[in-house]
């Protein structure tokens, strides 16, 4: 049984870069269980599992009597200048809404960082869809210096952080981040219009300068059904012969 579970998973992999790449558009039809069966020379139920691993992810919808179909219609997005960029640079059409932007002092946050300065710059913000459907909430703390000290007054320059941190000469070159999922508190949930108790994924990001020092900590509240983080270390010999690629850090675009 161990060996068959973990040759399905392999072939979920496999697929699921093939998704992701492009290689299976959105809206195409994956091929049969029975080409599928030839392709990786396993049984049908393996397949079967497989399949229905890519289903648990959200890459494909199966429909009985008919097949299996790519649902998956993001391309892979790189936040390293935040989701707002990464979004547009991948066509999607988003809106953001400031929430907040002031000062405030933060001496948890300080101590959870390591830092000796207990003044934050919060920029809470919220990541729309066309149709008024809000599919990320976004807050942002940065460490408040004298260059920043206008910028809750004034408001972001042409109303990007990235933009306004770079014009005082701040700038993220490395950081971390994790992720999770957890339920939406009432707060959260009537901001996002959805239940209390939703589970959305959550990151948290915490970046820094060249000289080691903290630029931004953001943390994220993600719609699981229009994100999903994709990451990958490389691969064994088994799924390289299966027509494994590189690993990829990653994570889906709204829909």
């Amino acid at each position: 049984m161990p060996k068959q579970v973990l040759k399905h998973q392999r072939i979920a992999r496999v697929l699921a870069r093939e998704i992701h790449s492009g290689a299976l558009e959105p809206g195409s039809r994956l091929p049969g269980e029975h080409a599928l069966t030839r392709r990786f020379a396993v049984s049908r139920a393996t397949v079967r599992q497989a399949l229905d691993e890519l289903s648990k992810q959200g890459l494909i919808s199966t429909h009985a009597g008919v097949g299996s179909f790519v649902t998956f219609d993001g391309g892979l997005l790189d936040n390293r200048l935040g989701w707002t960029r990464a979004l547009a640079d991948q066509g999607a059409q988003v809106t953001t809404e400031v929430l907040r932007l002031e000062a405030v002092r933060d001496a948890r946050l300080a101590g959870e960082l390591g830092i000796e300065g207990v003044e934050f710059m919060a920029l809470d913000r919220l990541r729309v869809l066309p149709e008024g459907t809000p599919v990320a909430l976004e807050r942002s703390r940065v460490p408040m210096v004298p260059a920043l000290a206008d910028a809750p007054v004034g408001g972001l320059l042409d109303g990007s952080l990235t933009k306004t941190l770079a014009a005082v000469g701040i700038r993220a070159t490395h950081g971390d981040e994790w992720a999770s999922v957890r339920q939406l508190a009432a707060d959260e949930a009537t901001l996002l219009r959805r239940q209390v108790g939703e589970v959305w994924l959550n990151t948290r990001r915490v970046s820094r300068g060249a000289d080691g020092r903290i630029v931004e900590q953001v943390t994220s509240l993600l719609d699981p059904a229009r994100f999903q983080l994709h990451l990958g270390f490389g691969e064994s010999p088994d799924e390289r012969a299966l027509g494994n690629g590189d690993g990829t850090s990653a994570v889906k675009q709204p829909r």
